[in-house]
């Protein structure tokens, strides 16, 4: 499958902003990505493999970005964290036997 180009237009004097603190277009096109797979993540509109492909990291890398960002990979309600508790004290009863 290939690719679809998302495109972003800045005003000329807000790039030239960005360009003279050292932001070149890649560089801006990078965080974009890296900024969108953050947020996309975090309303769990995309999975994490989904978001690290749209941050161009790979998985480890965007774990960490989430991290630096405050954002959890693991984002577990109470009754789902439950659950989970539920099935390893199930799994461990029968590896127990």
């Amino acid at each position: 499958m290939g690719n679809v180009q998302a495109v972003i237009d800045l005003p000329e004097q807000l790039y030239l902003s960005l360009s003279a603190s050292g932001l070149t277009r890649e560089k801006i096109v990078n965080e974009s990505r890296k900024l969108l797979a953050l947020k996309y993540f975090k309303e769990k509109v995309l999975s994490l493999g989904r978001a690290a492909e749209l941050s161009g990291l790979s998985k480890w890398d965007f774990i960490e970005y989430l991290s630096d960002n405050d954002v959890p990979v693991v984002d577990y309600d109470q009754d789902e964290i439950a659950r989970e508790f539920e099935t390893a004290d199930k799994v461990s009863e029968r590896l127990k036997k």
